[in-house]
Parts: C-alpha cells; structure tokens; sequence
C-alpha cells in the first residue's frame, strides 16, 4: 500500500498526456488557468514535459507535498472539505476544489489527453454528488420498479426507455423523489449505474450531444448492465496487489464496502453496500439521503449486520434492520467500542470468499471513462 504522501506524489497525480508539445502546452495554459480561478495554482507542483512511453509527450501535476502532509496525512482525503472550510453542497466551485484537490493527491495518475476531457471528469463528478445526494430510492431484495410512464420492462432488454421519453428525465424520474413523487425499488448496485448514467448523460448535453443521441437509442433498445456497464463506462483504479489508502477517496468515486462475516453476507442484499462518495467525509445513504454516512457510521452498520440475522418464515435468511439501527446507536455512544470495531472493519477487504481477518475497505474505486468528441472511450454495443 502506498502511505508516504511524498513518494505518492511522483507516481500519480494528474497527468496530461498529448501527442505534441504544442497541444500540451495549449492543455497545460488551460488547466493552469483553471487552477487559477479557483485560487489554487499556488497549490501545485508541476514535472518537466517528457516524453510518454506510448508516444507523445505528456506532464504531471501535484499538491505540494508540505501541503499534502498538512491537508491528507497518509493520504486521508476525508477531511480536506472542513480543513480548507470548503461549502461544497452550496458553492459548486468549493466541489471542484475537492475534486481537484483529491486528484492532485492520488497515488495512481489520473490521465487525461486535454484540459477539455479533465475539466469534462471534474463536472461529471460535480453531477454525480448531486445525483447522488438527491438519489432516494426503496430497498428491496427481491422487487424492483420504475415509473410506468417513461419505462418499460422485458426480460430480454431489461428496463428501457419508452421512445419520446428524453434519457435525463427518465433517469431523474426513476431516482429522485421529486421529479416523480415516488420511490422506487433498485438493488444499491443498480441504483449506482443509473447515478452514473445519469451524471454522464448530463455531461454529453454540453459536451458532446451526438454521443448522447446515442445513448439515449441505445436505452430505449436494450438496457446496459452488471458486468457490460463496468466495461463501456467506467475505469477502475487501485487493486488487490496495489491497494489504494483506506481513506483515500475522490467526490464522485463509486465504490464498494464489503460484509466481511461469512454468515450475514449470505443474505440477499448484504453482500456489501456500493456507495458514492460525496466528498466532506460523507458517502450516499441511497434509503435515507438525508442521512449520508461517515465512514465511522457505514463500518459500525456493516459490522452489526451479523448481530441481525435471523430465518423467516419461508426459512430464508434475513436481516432486521431495526436490530442494526438500535446496535449502531449504542456503539455511537461507546467510544471505546466503536475504536474496536474500526479496527477490524477498516482493513482492507479479502478475495471474494476468503472470511478470516479481513475489514470492508475495498482496495480501489471507480469512475466515469473519457466523453468529449475525438477523445471518449464510451464504445456502445453494436445496434
């Protein structure tokens, strides 16, 4: 795992990556100037422009590292937001700062070929916060549902848009109780994918409205899901052999917390729990958005799943989550309890079915792949 923030500096970053040094520079004046109207261009250190390995030329920008150690000891993203008394739920240029502030401390390069697809990354993120902190949705297992009027279901093509129905709203109408009066019952990880989709879609309307024509015949044809969804729109970064810090996170990451008893994650639904982070410490509570979690709240409710367990009528396992809330408010109120269970839960998680010592910390994130025109990776299956 990468710790020295230091040494993390010269591996990861942002790195712009052109094929001429021309158009780098004409990237690099553009972020820079960027940086600069949001007060942060003391902030950073920069590389040489050098040559990339695949071709091209590229250069690499930083937080300082004496700010990096002030701001993000061990890389601890967390805190950033009520470090530098940054309001990002009303001043939307405070969520750049974040965002922009987190990327400039990854261990892992976030790289990008102009100035238009990083500042396209920051606002899909910006939208995704958003999405995400007005997303409510019902939990439920075994059941789902969307509104009737703008979505269709088959087995085969699973939920689609009704042609006349515009893409965004769909996706509003289905996730936020306001534009449709309801909520409606999602899996945590379906509800992630519409976020996403939702935050990409909004993007492609400034950035690239061809590429969202697409998308939106591609949903009225046939839904993109699990596994097809990860690979057309999202990249990952950390892994098992090169772990991200625990409490290293950027606005707009998805990523996973994993049960790590044995017994409870057995039940449907509880495998673990796929988030957003919002930035501010905070993290998508997609049943109660108007409580988000810490970090500290979404170990202890994970942990006290395998205290709910119990066998229905059919002879199912189930988990009762008024056992959870009740468990989670006394560990609140016992700090010397809660220090012990954050010990354990704030390992990095183990392999799929490994159960032995292991905590709910996944070893990388997700985000959205490049969207602007001449440069987006968004491969869309064939008609």
């Amino acid at each position: 795992m990468i710790t020295d923030p230091k040494s993390s500096l010269r591996a990861g970053g942002i790195r712009l990556r052109t094929h001429s040094a021309e158009t780098l520079a004409a990237a690099s004046q553009s972020f820079l100037a960027q940086l600069a109207q949001l007060g942060l261009q003391h902030d950073i250190e920069t590389t040489d422009e050098i040559p990339s390995p695949g071709g091209g030329v590229e250069k690499s920008f930083y937080l300082r590292a004496e700010l990096a150690q002030k701001w993000a000891p061990g890389l601890d993203t967390t805190n950033l937001a009520a470090l530098l008394q940054l309001d990002t739920e009303h001043r939307a240029d405070d969520m750049k700062r974040e965002i922009l502030l987190a990327l400039l401390l990854s261990p892992v390069a976030f790289e990008f070929p102009s100035h238009a697809e990083l500042a396209a990354a920051v606002r899909i993120r910006c939208n995704l916060v958003v999405a995400g902190r007005k997303a409510a949705l019902a939990f439920h297992t075994t059941e789902v549902d969307r509104p009737e009027d703008c979505w269709t279901y088959t087995s085969e093509r699973g939920f689609t848009v009704r042609p006349g129905h515009a893409l965004i709203a769909a996706l509003q109408k289905a996730t936020q109780p306001e534009a449709s009066g309801k909520l409606y019952s999602f899996s945590c990880y379906r509800a992630t994918e519409y976020v996403i989709l939702l935050a990409i879609a909004q993007e492609l309307a400034q950035c690239n409205p061809a590429l969202l024509e697409r998308l939106q015949q591609q949903w009225e044809r046939r839904a993109i899901t699990s596994g097809q969804f990860h690979e057309v729109f999202l990249r990952e970064y950390g892994s098992m052999e090169l772990p991200l810090p625990p409490k290293y996170y950027v606005p707009g990451d998805r990523l996973w917390f994993r049960n790590p008893d044995a017994h409870s994650s057995d039940v449907s639904g509880y495998e673990g729990s796929w988030v957003f982070y919002l930035g501010g410490g905070l993290f998508t509570n997609l049943w109660k958005r108007d409580q988000p979690y810490t970090l500290t709240a979404k170990c202890l409710e994970l942990f006290h799943w395998r205290h709910a367990t119990y066998l229905d009528e059919e002879g199912e396992l189930r988990i009762d989550e008024s056992i959870v809330e009740a468990r989670v408010k006394a560990s609140m109120a016992d700090p010397t309890q809660t220090t012990q269970i954050l010990e354990l839960m704030l390992r990095l998680r183990e392999p799929q079915g490994v159960y032995q010592s292991g905590g709910c910390i996944d070893t990388s994130r997700e985000y959205p792949r490049w969207v602007c025109p001449g440069t987006s990776e968004l491969v869309l299956p064939p008609a």
